[in-house]
C-alpha cells in the first residue's frame, strides 16, 4: 500500500490485515510481517488453542472459553521463555568460543607464528 506522507514523499506500509476464527468468532489484526509469516503466525495460534481446547475438555468438561486462551497464552509464552533462555546460552557459548579463539590467534601472531 502506498500512502503519502506530509511533506510529498512516498513511503512504502507494508502491514497485512489477517482474520482467523476463534471459538466461531472472527478476530481481524493488523501485522507488519509479510503475509505467509502473519498467516503461519495466526494458524499456529488458533491450532494451539484448538490443542488445548481438546486437552482440557478431555480433563474437565465444562472448561470456560477464558480457560482455554490463558492455557493457551501460558503454554506459547513458556515455550517464548525456553527458546529465549536456551538462545541466551548459545550466544554466551559463542562469545566464550570466539574469545579464546581470538587468544589463541593473538599468541600466534605475537609469538611470530603468524605473518
Amino acid at each position: 500500500m502506498m500512502a503519502e506522507s506530509g511533506k510529498g514523499k512516498t513511503e512504502l506500509s507494508l502491514e497485512q490485515y489477517v482474520t482467523i476464527e476463534v471459538f466461531g468468532q472472527p478476530f481481524t489484526f493488523k501485522s507488519d510481517a509479510d503475509a505467509s509469516t502473519a498467516k503461519a503466525v495466526a494458524d499456529f495460534l488458533v491450532n494451539e488453542v484448538d490443542r488445548v481446547e481438546s486437552e482440557l475438555s478431555e480433563q474437565t468438561p465444562h472448561v470456560t472459553r477464558q480457560a482455554i486462551l490463558v492455557m493457551t497464552a501460558l503454554n506459547i509464552a513458556s515455550e517464548n521463555f525456553e527458546l529465549k533462555r536456551s538462545h541466551l546460552r548459545f550466544l554466551q557459548k559463542i562469545r566464550r568460543r570466539s574469545e579464546r579463539l581470538l587468544r589463541t590467534l593473538d599468541l600466534a601472531v605475537d609469538e611470530g607464528g603468524l605473518r
